[in-house]
């Protein structure tokens, strides 16, 4: 079960990420190791209407 805690962080960095802040800054903020479990917080990158080939004609 996620504490109230963590839900906080990962509300604050997928809106930092989604207003196009830094990954690195954001992994830096979260105490992330690693940057593997910060791009768990990028959601734009899973949303394929935002992808460049999403928008491309065929």
């Amino acid at each position: 079960m996620q504490t109230a805690l963590h839900r906080l962080h990962a509300k604050a960095a997928t809106d930092a990420l989604e207003h196009e802040a830094d990954i690195g800054k954001v992994q830096e903020w979260l105490g992330h190791a690693n940057i593997a479990p910060t791009r768990i917080y990028d959601r734009h990158r899973s949303r394929p209407k935002d992808s460049p080939t999403f928008r491309g004609g065929y």
